[in-house]
């Protein structure tokens, strides 16, 4: 699969990506978790703050002990190294305990938003009609694509980066409030001429740090800025790539028998240049990136010294100030630099944002879309009223149909491939949002999907899905086996499986009829439920099928190609094709009857 999805071309302001953020983040901390929610971030905040006030006892103590090397006082000098031991084991404690209740914080967040998009992705078809928005896409429109990479991947990267970002950002902040008053009264005034006038700058290092960090995170964003839509696409690509690995082991044998190797590694191939080919250009991007923010951090570390250097000479300042002084300044310029420092993961953190922000949009907007379809159930017949059918392309298949199916009916649905047999049955669930009208369906009802699905695990789950095999004694599951001509699995009920995989295309399809006749419903949709099985056995499961609907007081209506399966049906629909200034491709005859 290849998405279509694209990143928009112009990168959202920083303001609309944290806005984004925000909106991302509350419903957690408004939550039934949120008292939780809040203690954690409460604490981790506290945390954070206590390393600060660790970094300025340490930052005044390196001023008494480098003093004390000058003057080569042994007493202080012991006491000092005793005065670290303490405050090093307060900064282990606190560390210990910010990253322990960070991970916490992530974890738990997770958890919380994983639970609530998989409910959201999951409630009223949300999952479904995602996919078939996709499919309708037309090229180059941006579609919620890999909704498993933005639940399982995205998320996780989403709680880590605002936690650990967030963080940094306060810490940034309060060291900055914290130490830039220190620096400035270490720094001093700094006097010179200049045409005749003599000025004096005070605090002047203060200045000096500002001016040097505005300029280094100026060049950052201007180095760094194609890095948001890089990994924007790189998650993308990887996600297509992961997605197709995964369709061709789930289809394994159907690529095996028809030689489909080559193409499969074709595709593969396709979607791995395509990551290698974003992956060269994030990571050109990123070496330009690390060559810049490496010089900056190199060249910090001597210049504070070339800007102290002249007061420690002339005496103004001792040798523990210097060092002071140097600390300090760096503590300044790392908080200034934090953007600098972290341009590249908040590159990610602004990519994961607007995944996110894309998929939870496309959910709110299917989760909340009218459909134009009417359903009811609960009545003692199939009826429809001006039922039209359309493909997600916007082709109308079938206009302002009525049909109608009573109990003990038997309907054979037919006509040509591709005119919408299935389409109308998708219409009958209720699933299908191309479609508008009226549709009653009874309650007490089944479908038999062309490909059932079949679940992994054990067989006895498998076989009741979606019902738990709690519902239903050993006997009745072994009985449903049996009568689906599925006798030889009757003692595998216990074993786990990917039954998808073990199990053949016709024994998928009699385990399907083996869920109808364990469950009995009174109305039968069949979707070429037997079109993998010899007409022998297609003839005893219609048989079996049939009588099962019969007893329960309902119908059945199938979609089947072979005339043997009009053997067990008395009336027949046809979808006939219509004229091209018709009101749509077909029309469905329903008034043929089978002898």
């Amino acid at each position: 699969m290849t998405s279509s999805a694209s990143p928009p071309t112009r990168s959202p302001s920083m303001l609309a990506t944290l806005r984004r953020i925000g909106q991302l983040s509350a419903p957690y901390f408004r939550s039934e978790e949120r008292w939780k929610a809040r203690g954690l971030l409460f604490a981790v905040v506290a945390l954070n703050l206590g390393t600060v006030y660790v970094t300025v006892l340490i930052n005044d103590w390196s001023r008494v002990f480098y003093d004390a090397l000058q003057a080569k006082d042994q007493p202080v000098f012991w006491t000092q190294l005793l005065r670290f031991t303490y405050l090093a084991m307060a900064g282990i404690l606190v560390a210990v305990f910010k990253f322990y209740l960070t991970q916490l914080l992530q974890v738990r967040w997770r958890a919380w938003m994983t639970r609530t998009y998989l409910d959201r992705w999951l409630a009223n078809r949300t999952f479904y009609r995602l996919e078939l928005a996709r499919y309708a896409a037309g090229a180059g429109e941006a579609t919620a694509d890999n909704p498993d990479q933005r639940i399982q991947e995205d998320m996780q990267m989403f709680t880590d980066y605002t936690v650990t970002l967030s963080m940094g950002i306060l810490n940034s902040v309060v060291t900055l409030v914290t130490f830039i008053g220190i620096l400035w009264s270490l720094s001093g005034p700094l006097s010179f001429a200049l045409g005749g006038h003599d000025f004096t700058i005070p605090g002047y290092m203060v200045w000096v740090a500002v001016l040097y960090c505005v300029i280094g995170t100026g060049l950052t964003h201007l180095i760094g800025r194609p890095l948001i839509g890089i990994n924007f696409n790189q998650q993308r690509f990887e996600a297509d790539f992961r997605h197709h690995l995964i369709r061709v082991r789930e289809n394994s044998e159907a690529i095996a028998l028809d030689r489909g190797e080559k193409v499969e590694h074709g595709q593969l191939d396709l979607r791995f240049r395509s990551v290698l080919r974003n992956y060269l250009s994030l990571i050109t991007q990123q070496k330009n990136l690390v060559a810049f923010t490496s010089s900056f951090a190199q060249l910090s570390v001597v210049f504070p010294f070339f800007l102290a250097a002249p007061r420690f000479f002339s005496g103004a300042i001792q040798f523990g100030e210097l060092m002071q002084v140097s600390r300090t300044f760096n503590t300044v310029q790392d908080a200034l630099s934090w953007f600098v420092d972290n341009y590249d993961r908040v590159a990610v953190w602004r990519a994961t944002a607007d995944r996110l922000t894309s998929f939870d949009d496309a959910m709110r907007a299917h989760a909340t879309s009218n459909d134009a379809l009417a359903r009811d159930s609960g009545g003692a017949a199939l009826h429809t009223d001006d039922l039209s059918i359309a493909l997600p392309n916007g082709t109308q298949l079938l206009a302002n149909a009525a049909l109608q199916v009573q109990a003990g009916d038997t309907v054979l649905l037919q006509g040509p491939s591709g005119s919408g047999k299935s389409t109308l049955f998708r219409a009958f669930a209720g699933i299908w949002p191309f479609a508008r009208g009226h549709v009653s369906v009874p309650d007490n009802a089944m479908f038999i999907p062309q490909r059932p699905y079949v679940p992994d695990g054990t067989l006895r789950d498998a076989l009741a899905y979606p019902n738990a095999a709690a519902d239903y004694s050993e006997e009745a599951l072994r009985a449903a086996l049996d009568s689906a001509l599925l006798p030889q699995l009757a003692s595998r009920l216990d074993d786990s499986d990917a039954w998808s995989q073990k199990l053949s295309g016709g024994e998928q399809q009699r385990l399907a009829i083996a869920r109808v006749l364990l469950k009995k419903p009174a109305w039968l949709f069949a979707d070429e439920a037997t079109s993998a099985l010899d007409k022998e056995a297609e003839n005893i499961l219609y048989k079996r099928l049939a009588a099962t609907v019969h007893a329960a007081g309902g119908a059945m209506i199938s979609i089947a190609h072979r005339a043997g399966v009009g053997d067990h049906h008395h009336q027949r629909w046809t979808l006939v094709p219509q004229a091209d200034d018709g009101p749509a491709r077909y029309r469905l005859n329903t008034a043929a009857a089978i002898a």
